[in-house]
């Protein structure tokens, strides 16, 4: 479905973070959902070799051996794979992590590859120049950066040529605005946003007052949004939820700003697919898209 990327970074555990390994959604949990948005029509999936320790690949791959679908597929490599296990983007490095990374995904290449994070480490002309071989072998379809900076992407441009940028953006993280998404339409790049739904925050499930759901990203890797622990966001949250279902007006809104080609979601049981999918339907206008924005200014 045009739009809609399916996030798989619960597979097996909570994202990168090795804590959580062994955690997230069993891969019967991960089948069902995988089935569910294939039958929605989002035919393309996201995932990360240190998702889960590389349970999220393993999942995507037995899916595909046992449905026989193939959806275009993104990884993405820097984390560590266990705790104390190497990171970042030398070349070595990512000729290892590709060739891991298929064997998981039951795959021989992969239509998007990401560096995950910037690493201050390694050239990045030194990475890019890596992805830039693996593309002319074939073994991925076109490369990316992820969670890179205005000023880490403008030196991306000037040594490589990315094609895909993917970072956080929604009614609660808009930085991008400032310099990525600007850069992505100066050079004509595709630009992807994760977390549109700023890790649950604008489902609406967290609540002025009330204790946080076991499970939920507020009660295992809260750090990530304490700061949205205030009274602006509450309120905003308030009024959106009077226009509306507050997942599918979120998501509407990311899909329908200037520059963003795609959104990732990544639910946690198939129904959870739902407001995504309505988002698709519901085509705000810029003047609904700047009075829901106003909501959190």
């Amino acid at each position: 479905m045009t739009g809609l990327i399916l996030g798989c970074g619960n597979f097996g555990g909570i994202g990168s973070a090795p804590e959580l390994f062994g955690q997230g959604e069993s891969d019967e949990e991960a089948f069902a959902i995988m089935d569910a948005a294939w039958e929605a029509g989002i035919h393309w999936f996201d995932t990360a070799d240190a998702y889960g320790g590389g349970r999220s690949e393993r999942a995507i791959g037995n899916w595909i051996e046992a449905s026989g679908n193939r959806p275009s597929l993104t990884t993405k490599t820097f984390n560590p794979m266990d705790e104390g296990a190497d990171s970042g983007l030398s070349r070595e490095r990512i000729l290892r992590q590709i060739e891991a990374s298929l064997e998981r995904l039951g795959v021989d290449r992969v239509d998007l590859y990401l560096a995950h994070e910037f690493d201050p480490e390694t050239p990045l002309s030194e990475t890019l120049a890596t992805f830039d071989e693996l593309a002319e072998a074939g073994t991925i379809g076109a490369y990316g950066v992820s969670n890179f900076s205005g000023t880490q992407l403008e030196e991306a441009f000037r040594v490589g040529s990315p094609r895909v940028v993917q970072n956080s953006y929604s009614l609660l993280h808009r930085s991008d605005e400032e310099d990525v998404l600007p850069l992505c339409a100066e050079h004509g790049v595709e630009y992807q946003a994760f977390s549109p739904l700023a890790g649950g925050w604008l489902t609406g499930k967290y609540r002025r007052g009330e204790a946080y759901a076991p499970g939920s990203r507020m009660t295992l890797r809260p750090d990530s949004y304490r700061h949205l622990e205030e009274e602006r966001v509450y309120t905003g949250l308030e009024r959106l939820r009077e226009k509306g279902d507050t997942a599918t007006l979120a998501l509407a809104w990311v899909l329908g700003q200037p520059g963003v080609s795609a959104a990732l979601v990544g639910p946690r049981r198939p129904e959870h697919l739902e407001p995504a999918l309505a988002a698709v339907e519901l085509d705000l206008s810029s003047a609904e898209r700047d009075e829901i924005a106003s909501f959190f200014a």
